[in-house]
């Protein structure tokens, strides 16, 4: 279901269908990844204007695309200068990122052995991403952060998840500052307009 038309909806939705027809969850995220690149790189799709408009005092989603028949979703984030999430998983879900315009920093980590029910993690990569560039997101392997790292641009990133995202599970740091505790996060989307 395609929330709204915007100049080569039809292309970017025609590759993903394409890419989400692989045998493997693996070829599924690469196909993706490369296809996405391609899409953002050679400028053969126009997002919506709204998704350049920051929400106040958070990052905005926004839901351009339900696939009825695949499952996957579509959404764009909006992220004001300095915005970005704590640590967070995708409840399960493969996701392929994409940076449309600005930068991002996504720092990825792993889950250490978890101690009297708090949770660790290692920070065991990070990378500043500009636009055409893109990333994926396989569990186990989904814990990570995204912060815009500008102190005056906004930046626009396109996620595609293998179902619809609603919630997911963030980390804040614990007293000791060693340790997370997980809470259940529910996600909103902002409107198209």
């Amino acid at each position: 279901m395609l929330a709204q038309e915007f100049p080569g909806c039809r292309t970017l939705i025609d590759a993903i269908d394409h890419a989400v027809s692989q045998p493997s969850t693996h070829a599924i995220t690469d196909t993706l990844r490369n296809s996405l690149c391609r899409l953002i790189r050679a400028q053969e799709v126009t997002l919506p204007e709204c998704v350049y408009e920051t929400a106040e005092g958070r990052y905005a989603r926004r839901e351009l695309y339900r696939s009825e028949e695949h499952g996957y979703c579509v959404v764009a984030m909006t992220w004001g200068p300095g915005q970005g999430t704590p640590i967070h998983d995708h409840c399960g879900m493969w996701c392929v990122e994409g940076v449309w315009s600005g930068a991002l920093e996504v720092v990825q980590y792993e889950r250490l052995a978890d101690e009297n029910g708090q949770w660790r993690f290692q920070p065991v990569g990070s990378i500043q991403a500009g636009p055409g560039s893109a990333g994926s997101l396989i569990p186990p392997h989904e814990y990570h952060t995204i912060r815009n790292p500008s102190d005056d641009a906004i930046a626009v990133s396109l996620h595609i998840y293998s179902g619809q995202m609603t919630h997911c599970a963030i980390f804040q740091p614990a007293a000791d500052a060693q340790c997370y505790e997980r809470h259940d996060r529910q996600l909103g989307l902002d409107p198209l307009h």
